[in-house]
């Protein structure tokens, strides 16, 4: 993460010099890679030895310089194309829990409790719950669960659909999500909004970088106080199954 942001800001540095100097050709730019590739060989043995400032100024000089003027780097074309590849993905990379958390019978319990009160939640809409939770659990083992306690698919249980029960309450609905934005600064900040079903006016409750469960639930309380004038009751709460945003809900 550290060494995507300095390969974006330094190719953002580059950018600006060439634009100050104005020159088509860039020669300024090739003079520089050279110098730098010099003092890279005087520090070679059999091999040279590049350190990772190394491949992050060449792959950022690499995005200014045509392709035709990638003979004068020390590497490969395609060397300074892997590096650039690696550094852009690191800026995407985001920490992942390893393993698999062990199945228990309370799980199950809760797996046939949520088809029994849920009679149109199918395997996936009960997966999605679990994650929300914390749980994960595949669509394959809920699907065997519910079939031997004698629960079939969501067509065979009856009961009001998704559809007919949105249409039935989307005067006291309310939907409720983020989306990101990338600031100029490499900085992502959060926004939250929410938007009513029945008219779809779309409230804009306030953006961090930080989205923690007291902010949100501070944004959620303000807005509260706003819906409070309108003469609709809300009651009914609709987010996006998964563990990032049911932590903060």
């Amino acid at each position: 993460m550290f060494l995507s942001i300095c390969y974006l800001v330094l190719r953002r540095i580059l950018q600006l010099a060439a634009w100050r100097f104005r020159s088509n050709d860039l020669k300024e730019l090739e003079i520089v890679v050279l110098r730098h590739e010099l003092a890279i060989l005087r520090r070679r043995t059999r091999r040279p030895a590049l350190t990772w400032t190394d491949r992050l100024f060449l792959a950022a000089a690499s995005r200014l310089l045509p392709r035709a003027r990638w003979r004068s780097f020390i590497v490969t074309p395609a060397t300074l194309l892997r590096w650039h590849r690696r550094l852009v993905a690191k800026r995407w990379t985001y920490a992942r829990r390893a393993g698999r958390p062990a199945l228990r019978r309370e799980i199950r319990a809760l797996v046939i409790r949520f088809a029994r009160d849920n009679p149109r939640w199918g395997y996936q809409r009960i997966v999605g719950e679990l994650k929300g939770l914390g749980m994960a659990v595949s669509a394959t083992t809920v699907r065997t669960w519910l079939r031997a306690a004698g629960l079939g698919p969501a067509a065979t249980r009856g009961g009001m659909t998704w559809r007919e029960f949105v249409r039935a309450h989307r005067r006291s609905m309310l939907a409720v999500d983020f989306f990101t934005v990338e600031t100029i600064w490499l900085q992502r900040l959060y926004v939250l909004f929410f938007i009513e079903l029945r008219s779809r006016r779309v409230h804009v409750a306030g953006c961090t970088p930080n989205p923690s469960a007291p902010w949100v639930t501070q944004q959620a309380r303000q807005l509260t106080w706003t819906l409070a004038e309108c003469p609709e009751s809300f009651r009914f709460l609709i987010r996006r199954p998964g563990p990032e945003i049911h932590r903060r809900f």
